[in-house]
């Protein structure tokens, strides 16, 4: 009897995955038509400026973190103006960002970091970035796909976290596991692409406040997504 319910539990969840396997590239083909030319929107002249706009970016819109970082590059022109910082100036340089105390302790230690044992180059390896502090997957993710051009994985912000959820491609809140579902989903040659035009779906169609979505595009694909408000 519990062979019999095991496998029905297998067959369950097999049909499951592979249902939302077929949402899942059904939806980046429908992201690719609305969003053919989706990018990051930081603006940045070098790698070590792109650290310090994502950090900067947590909890925080990216069109704020571009208003910061216009006076703030301009101030810090190299890494060793963030290494010679003094915190309270550069909490105050950053402070319309939001934690901004936590956000100046991780910049300027990550900065020394860098100088000192990565040669003065931002890492190029998830495994070097997440030695940095205030650098999580989702960063990292970022860096290494637009410094470097290597995907290792899939960058979930808050809109891919909060839309992953809604169109039902995974039931975890976690971003680890919520990337790790996505990974299993998605063709790694969409990986990069895909945050992006998932960004671009969340702010265009689709804001975090509850509206009536039952006509946005992706609904339409799954409509029990307009019932969904994670």
């Amino acid at each position: 009897m519990q062979k019999s319910s095991n496998s029905t539990s297998a067959f369950r969840e097999g049909s499951r995955s592979r249902e939302r396997k077929k949402r899942a590239l059904i939806v980046i083909q429908v992201l690719k038509k609305l969003f053919p030319k989706a990018k990051i929107v930081l603006n940045y002249s070098n790698n070590w400026e792109l650290l310090v706009a994502v950090v900067l970016s947590a909890q925080c819109t990216d069109k704020k973190v571009n208003e910061i970082t216009q006076a703030l590059f301009k101030k810090y022109r190299t890494l060793q103006d963030y290494v010679k910082a003094d915190q309270k100036e550069f909490e105050e340089d950053i402070k319309s960002a939001g934690f901004y105390r936590n956000k100046a302790k991780n910049i300027l230690a990550s900065a020394r970091i860098v100088k000192d044992k990565f040669g003065g180059q931002v890492p190029d390896t998830m495994e070097g970035l997440l030695q940095l502090p205030g650098v999580a997957r989702k960063t990292a993710n970022i860096i290494l796909g637009n410094a470097f051009g290597k995907v290792e994985g899939i960058a979930v912000d808050t809109h891919v976290r909060r839309l992953s959820r809604k169109l039902g491609l995974t039931d975890n809140q976690d971003p680890n596991k919520i990337e790790r579902d996505l990974m299993g989903l998605l063709p790694k040659t969409e990986w990069f692409n895909f945050t992006y035009r998932l960004i671009d779906y969340g702010r265009k169609f689709c804001p975090a406040r509850k509206h009536n979505c039952q006509n946005h595009p992706l609904t339409k694909i799954w409509p029990k997504a307009a019932d969904i408000w994670p």
